[in-house]
């Protein structure tokens, strides 16, 4: 059965790969994370903060054709049309069979137009945090909304990584069913059609990947 790995780097920085390709998306330069340090065949930022576009961070590995394909949508860093944070991309990386959305640093409640791009989503990369970014329950009602498959929740703080002024990860978790939170032990996924509904929560690994 057709499948993408996805693995969370820290922060909002993941990697995800299909057929021997690899997007990282949002790598980051922060004190409270090890330095970040992986490959890929292409990189992806949602804008243009340290915390997720530090793409030096990034050995970039040969050209070769991408399984993906990748779809993207204007927002906001903030619930003030950009006034005070600027702009924010989303993106939707498409392959084998499978659309993955990305939020980066979504700050405000989406339109009709944003809610329908991230509707039908596999996997969804949402921000639950805070103070930067949408908090836990603004989170949990796009969850309601737009009915993703998976939920991979990022830009939160966890342990002694990330901004002091995010909220941790349980903050959002403990708004659904204990039933529908699946912790794992490694910091990676593999994601495909039969992937069971419901939060999953990768660890951070200090050396990634």
């Amino acid at each position: 059965m057709p499948f993408m790995k996805i693995t969370w780097l820290g922060h909002s920085c993941f990697c995800l790969e299909s057929g021997g390709y690899r997007i990282v998306v949002d790598p980051y330069r922060m004190d409270s994370y090890p330095p970040l340090q992986t490959c890929a065949n292409a990189v992806y930022c949602s804008h243009g903060h340290y915390d997720h576009n530090y793409t030096e961070a990034v050995t970039m590995l040969e050209e070769k054709p991408s399984p993906f394909t990748v779809e993207e949508i204007q927002t906001f860093h903030d619930d003030q049309g950009g006034a005070l944070r600027g702009g924010n991309t989303m993106r939707a990386f498409c392959a084998e069979g499978l659309r993955v959305v990305h939020c980066g640093d979504l700050g405000h409640w989406p339109d009709e137009e944003q809610r329908a791009f991230l509707m039908g989503s596999d996997v969804l990369m949402l921000p639950v945090g805070g103070y930067y970014t949408i908090d836990a329950a603004e989170a949990e009602k796009i969850v309601d909304a737009v009915c993703p498959r998976t939920v991979l929740p990022m830009h939160y703080r966890f342990g002694e990584h990330g901004m002091d002024v995010l909220s941790e990860v349980t903050a959002f978790t403990e708004l659904f069913p204990a039933e529908h939170v699946t912790r794992l032990d490694g910091n990676s996924v593999t994601v495909d059609k039969e992937t069971p509904n419901g939060v999953i929560l990768l660890q951070f690994k200090e050396k990634g990947e």
